[in-house]
């Protein structure tokens, strides 16, 4: 078992998780992307995190790899107006994870949470479980227990 934030978290709250680790490669950058097929997942089980600045407040939006995030909808979701992606070095700092391995568990500094509600779809979802190469199973509702999210429609295609 790797400890990260995350697992750390799930196992405090009792939620049952599996540990995917794979080789990262450093020259990819389509993190999601990259653990879809090295996984043999279908990218629409695979979630990003994402931290997006909400009329001046941050917020996590974890969206399917296979979309984008609608910065519309997820401003919406939250009361908001406007939304618009965060520094990713401030992201870094809030979180304290690296760009690439930011898992929506076990943060530093605990923010609002919407949850793509194609996430329902399945039975277990993959999120970052902290570092670049190394992701969680874990059912959709286990993660919005974790994280207080909510589910909204904020991924399109």
């Amino acid at each position: 078992m790797t400890a990260t934030p995350a697992t750390s978290a799930l196992s405090a709250l009792g939620i049952a998780f599996i540990e995917h680790e794979y080789a990262h490669d450093s020259a990819n950058t389509s993190f999601g992307l990259e653990a879809a097929a090295v996984l043999g997942i279908e990218p629409e089980r695979v979630f990003k995190t994402l931290l997006a600045d909400v009329d001046g407040s941050l917020a996590v939006a974890i969206v399917p790899v296979s979309g984008r995030l609608d910065l519309k909808a997820l401003a919406s979701a939250l009361g908001g107006k406007k939304a618009a992606m965060a520094d990713p070095a401030l992201a870094e700092r809030r979180t304290g994870y690296v760009v690439g391995g930011i898992s929506p568990i076990g943060q530093k500094t605990a923010v609002r949470t919407v949850l793509d509600e194609t996430a329902e779809l399945f039975d277990t979802i993959f999120v970052s479980g902290g570092r670049r190469g190394f992701d969680l199973e874990l059912a959709p509702e286990d993660l919005v227990r974790a994280t207080a999210a909510r589910l909204a429609p904020i991924a399109r295609d």
